[in-house]
């Protein structure tokens, strides 16, 4: 029976979600799978630094991030650098890690955790296949290093864009990121629509939640059509609890609400509404993809998630709205226009053609084979 160890880590779901997916699917075709969140294993203070300053740096000094971003994305040698002094802070763990549990290959669904494995492997630290699995639609620099055996992405853009910084496309493999079981079940079937409601909308945020969803849940509730509102606040309890409160001083009979904080059912709920308001996070954009739901975009992080917004309107699949107060008008639009919705969701379906789980498993099989 081979071994696959799945490093991850914490900075937002997205990662976790694309490595318990992949398991799922290993773990079925028979292979001993294991899952590590890279930093929590090595060293509690750095995955406190790491998870934790990532989190309050993209919510509280977004325009921070956005700087610290783009300057990776070109890395000079102080870059460079601290990505070897993180190397050498994981090496006395993860190499005797691998070298015990002694996996047949290696994945990484972290870009982050992808750069210190590529470093170690050239360092001769370990002689492992590893498979880089790339969880937003446009590369970041990164991923980028020599020694990673092959990478899984999410489309054939983010393959060119990986080309055009000089990555070998033979290992490039546009399979689709990894998305749980569920979400490849369609219920549109059992959808039950309330009287005289013209459509449903999904309001979502994300594993941390968004200052910018009680705004966006306040517009929603201006919207002249009787529509019913799917509002899910993630972790974040205030926003929930704000959410509520709203609800219950302004909601009439015009609409119909839900409100619910962390769910595990995000694939039911799209299976029963027309469009999604989110953040466009890699995973949350790929399983809205998978289920033919079209994204109105109000709000995201710079960086990955401005990218992966261009991504889904240059493809046709999501309106960006530049203020969220646009919201109203541009929900009412396309309830009055819904063959742009039908348009949009036949964009998404092309595009979910594409990628293939099948098709990752036996890209493993070959890199345990080679």
């Amino acid at each position: 029976m081979a071994k696959v160890f799945i490093f991850t880590a914490s900075t937002g779901a997205g990662h976790n979600l694309a490595a318990q997916s992949l398991k799922e699917s290993l773990d079925e075709v028979g292979y001993q799978t294991e899952v590590y969140d890279a930093f929590k294993e090595i060293n509690v203070a750095l995955d406190r630094l790491i998870t934790k300053g990532y989190q309050q740096m993209v919510v509280n000094i977004p325009k921070l991030y956005e700087q610290m971003y783009n300057q990776f994305n070109n890395m000079n040698r102080f870059q460079q650098g601290i990505f070897q002094v993180l190397t050498k802070i994981m090496n006395p763990d993860i190499v005797p890690l691998i070298k015990s549990g002694k996996p047949d290959l290696i994945i990484t669904t972290h870009p982050f955790v992808t750069n210190v494995l590529g470093t170690l492997k050239e360092h001769g630290a370990f002689d492992v296949p590893v498979l880089s699995i790339v969880t937003d639609y446009k590369i970041h620099t990164i991923y980028l290093k020599k020694m990673i055996d092959a990478y899984v992405v999410g489309s054939d853009y983010t393959k060119q864009t990986m080309v055009e910084k000089g990555v070998d496309e033979k290992i490039i493999f546009p399979y689709g990121i990894p998305v749980r079981q569920t979400f490849l079940e369609n219920n549109h079937l059992n959808k039950k629509e309330a009287a005289d409601v013209v459509g449903t909308i999904l309001l979502m945020a994300g594993s941390l939640g968004s200052k910018q969803m009680e705004k966006a849940f306040s517009a929603l509730l201006k919207v002249k059509e009787k529509i019913r509102i799917i509002v899910v606040c993630g972790n974040n309890a205030k926003i929930e609890k704000e959410i509520r409160s709203l609800t219950s001083r302004e909601t009439d009979q015009n609409k119909i609400v839900e409100v619910h904080g962390f769910v595990n059912n995000v694939s039911e709920l799209m299976d029963q509404s027309d469009a999604i308001i989110s953040k466009p996070g890699g995973l949350t954009t790929t399983e809205a993809i998978v289920k033919n739901i079209p994204m109105i975009i109000p709000f995201y992080y710079p960086g990955q998630e401005e990218e992966n917004a261009d991504y889904l309107v240059d493809g046709g699949m999501a309106i960006k709205v530049d203020k969220i107060k646009d919201l109203t008008s541009m929900v009412d639009f396309l309830f009055e226009n819904k063959y742009i919705i039908k348009r949009m969701s036949e964009n998404m379906s092309e595009e979910a053609q594409k990628r293939s789980m099948s098709k990752t498993i036996e890209l493993c099989q070959s890199l345990i084979a080679q």
